[in-house]
């Protein structure tokens, strides 16, 4: 059974796929491979604790997002939705 409420509505296919491809900036990306790289060494101070805790948080809803996009791509093209 298809939930429509996982789907991303009034968006284009063009749109939908941007979303289903993105990645998080490249800054963001270089700073959470430092501190993750520092975490396992376990020399991150408290605030870098919190600032790796935040990107972890953003990666995990950029993924949840993705997943979405790339659902309603699906259900679309099958005219589930």
């Amino acid at each position: 059974m298809v939930d429509s409420g996982e789907m991303l509505k009034g968006l284009s296919d063009a749109e939908l796929a941007a979303l289903a491809d993105g990645l998080l900036a490249p800054s963001a990306q270089t700073r959470l491979n430092g501190l993750l790289s520092g975490n396992s060494e376990g020399r991150l101070s408290p605030d870098e604790l919190l600032e790796l805790d935040f990107l972890l948080a953003r990666v995990d809803q950029l993924n949840i997002l993705k997943t979405r996009a790339r659902f309603t791509l699906r259900q679309q093209a099958t005219g589930t939705h």
